[in-house]
């Protein structure tokens, strides 16, 4: 305990990862990691300020936080910082209307976002719609823009199911980056400043955190 003291000194805050961390997504939802439950109950019990960092983008905040209430996580939509509101709060700021190539169930986060006559492109884990169509249809769509824009919630490569390992976003990010000769912006977990936004929210600055 005195060396987890000394590791804590001066830390305030803590950011956790979900996915592979917390759970292990399955068919059925999804099955807690031995010991995670208890582990958000402890820090949650204690003087740090807790931020949970997602990449998910097969299912909104909302169904994300639903699953991992139900799998017995202290967990609120608010504590959860995740690449679809933020990619959002991008285009909104830039006036950027997206071609979106992402999973039916996050498509409720776009709901105030205009998406007619696209000039740019935004993609994220969509599981079965990475189809060729699918595809070639964003490919279409950048290489008919002046100034293209590819936008990337993350950049994975593979994640972790209890199936096994499934591709992430990330192949399919660089597949377009090659095809139009384009750099995407990445919006999520590796971006600074996606981390940056979650302590800005807890209120603490990078040397305070974990």
């Amino acid at each position: 305990m005195a060396v987890w003291g000394e590791r804590l000194a001066g830390v305030r805050g803590v950011l956790l990862d979900i996915s592979g961390v917390l759970f292990d997504s399955c068919e059925g939802g999804g099955v807690p990691i031995p010991g995670s439950v208890e582990a958000v109950a402890r820090l949650k019990q204690s003087q740090l300020k807790v931020r949970f960092c997602t990449n998910e983008s097969q299912k909104s905040r909302g169904k994300l936080v639903g699953l991992l209430q139900r799998l017995g996580f202290d967990i609120s939509e608010g504590e959860v910082t995740s690449p679809a509101p933020a990619a959002c709060q991008i285009l909104k700021e830039r006036g950027l209307r997206p071609h979106l190539l992402v999973h039916d169930d996050i498509l409720s986060e776009f709901d105030k976002i205009d998406t007619s006559n696209p000039n740019c492109v935004l993609i994220a884990d969509a599981g079965d719609a990475f189809s060729y169509k699918n595809m070639n249809k964003a490919f279409q769509v950048l290489m008919e823009l002046e100034n293209p824009v590819l936008i990337s919630l993350g950049k994975g490569r593979y994640y972790k199911e209890t199936l096994g390992l499934m591709l992430d976003v990330g192949a399919y990010m660089k597949a377009l980056e090659y095809a139009c000769g384009v750099e995407a912006e990445v919006v999520g977990k590796p971006s600074p400043e996606f981390f940056k936004n979650a302590l800005q929210v807890l209120g603490v600055e990078a040397h305070q955190a974990q």
